[in-house]
């Protein structure tokens, strides 16, 4: 652990999910196969299709209507339909093919299993900070077994734009009724986490998985999530 800014008191205590508290690369490999599966079995059409071929639809739904960004599963979801369409699909089975390949997808973007010595941690975190989730993505901490360990999670799109915009930032300070500068927000990326959260009053710890030299410094840099539990008291 790197200390570039003495922290001022923490009542609490905002992480990321997805690199933050578990490698997320898998877990977005096996809901993109799900929803290829799924979609092939319901639109045979789809068989010569792949990961990048939704993706193209996403990207041009993006430049229609920018704000969908911050949406990740409504953009998604009509990334589907719109892909159905192109494929030949009439639009009321697309939206339905659609919303099946997304509820396939999101089943498995949701089984996340967190390690022990994780879960441990935050149940120790938990003990002396009040503990929030503030994620750009959709996984969800009831379905990880850390609900009880948060007041709330958030998500970008319904709780607001996604980070670094300040709106999920601000949502929390208000909800936990205390000033930005009370909470420090834990996450890995440098732009959403660390830019987003000291734009929005808060302090900022960075888990640098790939050491990248940045001009903006964290109150913390980690390289370990472990690293926390230099904020537990005896």
């Amino acid at each position: 652990m790197q200390i570039f800014k003495a922290l001022t008191p923490v009542q609490a205590l905002s992480f990321d999910l997805d690199d933050t508290l578990y490698d997320n690369s898998p877990v977005i490999a096996a809901a993109e196969q799900a929803m290829l599966t799924a979609l092939l079995e319901l639109a045979p059409q789809s068989n010569q299709t792949d990961s990048d071929f939704w993706w193209q639809h996403r990207l041009k739904l993006a430049k229609l209507e920018p704000e969908i960004r911050h949406d990740i599963g409504r953009w998604r979801l009509l990334g589907i339909e719109a892909g159905l369409l192109e494929l030949g699909l009439p639009r009321t089975e697309a939206k339905k093919v659609a919303q099946q390949g997304y509820d396939a997808f999101l089943d498995a973007r949701t089984r996340i299993t967190l390690t022990p010595d994780i879960t441990e941690l935050l149940t120790k975190l938990a003990s002396q900070y009040r503990l929030v989730a503030i994620t750009n993505g959709n996984a969800c901490i009831n379905k990880m077994g850390v609900g009880k360990l948060f007041e709330f999670s958030l998500q970008a799109g319904p709780a607001g734009k996604m980070k670094p915009y300040p709106d999920m930032f601000q949502v929390a300070a208000e909800r936990l009724k205390l000033k930005p500068a009370q909470i420090l927000h834990i996450g890995d990326s440098h732009r959403a986490d660390v830019m987003g959260a000291l734009a929005a009053g808060c302090q900022a710890a960075w888990l640098d998985h790939h050491r990248q030299p940045v001009s903006t410094l964290p109150h913390i840099r980690l390289t370990d999530i472990r690293q926390l539990k230099a904020l537990i008291t005896a």
